[in-house]
């Protein structure tokens, strides 16, 4: 069926040329009505989409028909037919919102023309009218979604910025009650060793509410937090009852978990109205309880570390031992009681200060503020204005700074200075009777022939007086190093020192089928230093790839310079050291297990290089890995730079 058209005209005739001829053939719904009276009544009850009036009717003109239409807020369409036209009757007519006017007689095709222009005039104005609305539609819900998601985003950013729980848990509440426009929200937690839920945040709940406190097992928040999904429930006719007493129209329950485990449950409840909740209602209060477990696993989290930190911060503070933090911006981050005492340093807050200048000794100063490389000196030791000595050991955190923990040892170093002392005598003791040994020993071969077996022992006894001839050399050097004797600094040739131990091995070298590569870089700056001391290191670390290089192996000797430093790798193909051993090759008397019963030595080798390159202000490091090889690098500073 078309649009509905009315006709308001007192001649039959033109009601039914209207209607039979014109409106219907063409599939229009008409409406007919004699005179002005009924046609406003009809207008009033079912306003048709067009109204043909005539000018002059019984009882009420066709404009007065309008105009009583007008005063009612009606404007419908509408085309004058009149048989006496005026200028001041078609303004009053365009006034009421008449779309044309026809004079009487008038053709079909006059009138079908005059029609399908109201119509279609009509039909824009519905069409513009239609969209205007869907356009306010729109912009009611697009700002409704932008609140919505501005809530979202404020309550997001809350969590992310606060650790203030109670703030972000009532802020959640409220955006729930916002967004869903309920009544009442209120946030239940478990309480684990009560087995119940309890109200943690709410809005608009009363005291008595706010109070309550569910069983887990036994309530419908406890049936979601098992079953971890939502529950909706409203009703216009049925009341929901969340506890005795306390009963609703509708009510959201969402749970709140955190890793798995239901933690909570989020509601929203209308008491009095009967509106019920939508799934989006559903989906928006889903997004904010997982804002609430973050918080709640945030806050948990905090409060963890915090108490930890608590206890680390006890710990270090009241611990007997000197600890330091450094940032890696060069300030002091901690500084306990221990660390300010034993360094001097006044009794105020020292945490913001650079570390250069609250920190007076320079030894210390420097060893801190080595530059991180490979290179890096992980342990030295201090002598402090007081006479005690510290052994400091260093440890670089990435992206905190540098940790600094002293302990003291000059208890200790008083025991390895008797030490020393009592091996530096029994040392000096045993050389006598070693040497009468020995002499005996070659008078034996001037007392006659001796046998073989003879022979053999002889040999046997003169091996074994100069193996403990050597334990004995070295036992002495290194308490000479450690005492600061015996050195005498000169400018050395890194280059000779190399050149003649590899004249020394070459023998050797051929002998076990090994193949050396010396490569020695052109200009090689001196180093300040005992030759024959660092002499002695080299020839160590060259003599120990030596022992430990199977035959068909390789050894190279590298030389260069960098950042006024001479470095010197010595590397091999050997058995390696096993990562367990490798902090341990440097102590005195140190042996791997896996080299005690296949190879000779005392366990001092090693311990002489690592003296005698502290007494020179260098560093010596390794990198082995067992089964492919060793390869023990030695850095010192180059003359120009002492």
């Amino acid at each position: 069926m078309g649009e509905r058209i009315l006709i308001v005209d007192d001649s039959r005739d033109i009601r039914h040329f209207l209607s039979e001829y014109i409106l219907k053939p063409k599939g229009f719904e008409v409406i007919t009505a004699t005179n002005g009276l009924e046609g406003l009544a009809l207008a009033i009850s079912n306003p048709p989409h067009l109204m043909i009036v005539d000018m002059q009717m019984p009882r009420m003109t066709g404009l007065e028909l309008l105009q009583r239409l007008s005063d009612r807020g009606l404007v419908i369409p509408a085309i004058i037919t009149t048989a006496h036209g005026s200028e001041a009757i078609a303004v009053e007519a365009l006034r009421l919102g008449v779309r044309d006017y026809m004079i009487k007689p008038f053709e079909a095709q006059q009138m079908e023309q005059a029609i399908e222009r109201a119509l279609r005039e009509s039909r824009l104005e519905q069409e513009r009218n239609q969209l205007t609305q869907q356009l306010v539609t729109n912009k009611t819900q697009l700002e409704r979604r932008l609140q919505e998601l501005n809530t979202l985003y404020s309550v997001g950013k809350s969590v992310a910025a606060s650790l203030q729980l109670e703030e972000v848990l009532r802020r959640v509440v409220e955006a729930a009650v916002f967004l869903t426009q309920a009544e009442e929200g209120f946030l239940l937690l478990v309480d684990k060793r009560e087995g119940e839920l309890y109200v943690r945040a709410s809005k608009n709940l009363d005291a008595a509410a706010q109070a309550m406190r569910l069983r887990v097992k036994d309530s419908l928040a406890g049936r979601v937090l098992e079953t971890k999904r939502p529950l909706v429930l409203g009703s216009e006719t049925r009341w929901q009852q969340i506890k005795t007493a306390y009963l609703v129209r509708s009510l959201v329950y969402i749970p709140l978990l955190s890793q798995g485990e239901g933690i909570g449950v989020l509601t929203v409840t209308n008491r009095t109205r009967n509106a019920v909740f939508s799934q989006r209602d559903t989906r928006l209060l889903a997004a904010l309880a997982d804002y609430a477990a973050l918080a709640i696993g945030n806050a948990n989290i905090f409060g963890a570390t915090d108490r930890e930190r608590s206890k680390l911060n006890t710990v270090l503070s009241q611990s007997d031992a000197p600890i330091l933090l450094i940032e890696e911006n060069g300030r002091l981050a901690m500084v306990n009681e221990a660390a300010r005492l034993a360094l001097g340093l006044p009794d105020q807050p020292m945490v913001g200060q650079l570390a250069a200048q609250a920190i007076a000794n320079e030894e210390l100063l420097e060893f801190i503020g080595q530059p991180v490389g490979p290179a890096l000196g992980r342990h030295t030791e201090i002598k402090l204005p007081d006479g005690r000595t510290f052994d400091v050991d260093l440890k670089v955190m990435e992206g905190i700074g540098r940790s600094i923990v002293m302990h003291d040892v000059t208890h200790l170093k008083e025991l390895d200075r008797l030490k020393s002392e009592f091996v530096s005598v029994i040392s000096h003791d045993i050389r006598s009777p070693l040497t009468a040994i020995l002499s005996y020993v070659e008078l034996l071969a001037n007392s006659g022939p001796l046998d073989e077996t003879q022979t053999s022992f002889v040999e046997s006894i003169r091996h074994s007086v100069r193996d403990i001839t050597g334990l004995i050399t070295n036992l002495l050097d290194l308490g000479r190093l450690e005492a600061g004797l015996d050195v005498s600094f000169v400018p050395c040739s890194v280059v000779e020192l190399l050149t003649e131990i590899q004249d020394e091995v070459r023998p050797l070298i051929t002998r076990k089928q090994l193949h050396l590569t010396f490569n020695v870089a052109a200009g090689l700056p001196m180093v300040l230093g005992d030759r024959q001391r660092l002499r002695q290191c080299f020839a160590n670390l060259v003599g120990n790839a030596l022992k430990f290089t199977p035959k068909g192996g390789r050894i190279g000797v590298v030389a260069g310079e960098q950042d006024g430093q001479v470095i010197v790798a010595v590397s091999d193909t050997g058995i390696g050291i096993a990562p367990a051993d490798q902090p341990y090759i440097f102590d005195k008397f140190f042996r791997a297990a896996d080299v005690v019963d296949s190879y000779e030595g005392s366990g001092l080798g090693l311990s002489l290089v690592k003296s005698i390159v502290d007494r020179h202000r260098g560093r010596i490091w390794v990198r082995s890995e067992l089964g492919k090889g060793s390869t023990f690098t030695v850095l010192l500073p180059a003359a120009a730079d002492q």
